[in-house]
C-alpha cells in the first residue's frame, strides 16, 4: 500500500475515533436543604444519574459538588435529579 494511502487510512480512523470523555466538576446550590439528612438522599439521587462519578453533599453551605462524564450526562440532568427527589437546585455562580 502506497505511503498516501497509508496515510489517509490514518487519517480517517483518527477522524472517526470517538471523542475522549470530559471529566467535569459543577457545584449545584441546594437552597431547601433544611436538616442534616437531606446530603444522604441528594446524594443518592446524583449518585444515580448515568456518569455521575461523585457527589459531595455539604448540609452547612447548602451545595452538591458533583464530578461526572460529559459524555454521558449534563448539568440538566443532575439538577432534574435533585429536583425529582424533592430538592431543587441550580448551577453555583463560578464566582
Amino acid at each position: 500500500m502506497p505511503l498516501f494511502h497509508r496515510l489517509c487510512a490514518v487519517v480517517l480512523a483518527l477522524a472517526a475515533a470517538p471523542s475522549f470523555a470530559a471529566t467535569q466538576r459543577v457545584t449545584l446550590t441546594v437552597p431547601t436543604m433544611d436538616c442534616a439528612t437531606c446530603p444522604v438522599t441528594i446524594k443518592v439521587a446524583l449518585m444515580k444519574v448515568p456518569g455521575v462519578s461523585k457527589a459531595v453533599v455539604s448540609y452547612k453551605h447548602r451545595t452538591a459538588l458533583v464530578t461526572f462524564d460529559d459524555t454521558k450526562t449534563d448539568v440538566a440532568a443532575l439538577t432534574h435529579a435533585t429536583d425529582a427527589a424533592g430538592y431543587p437546585s441550580f448551577l453555583a455562580d463560578s464566582k
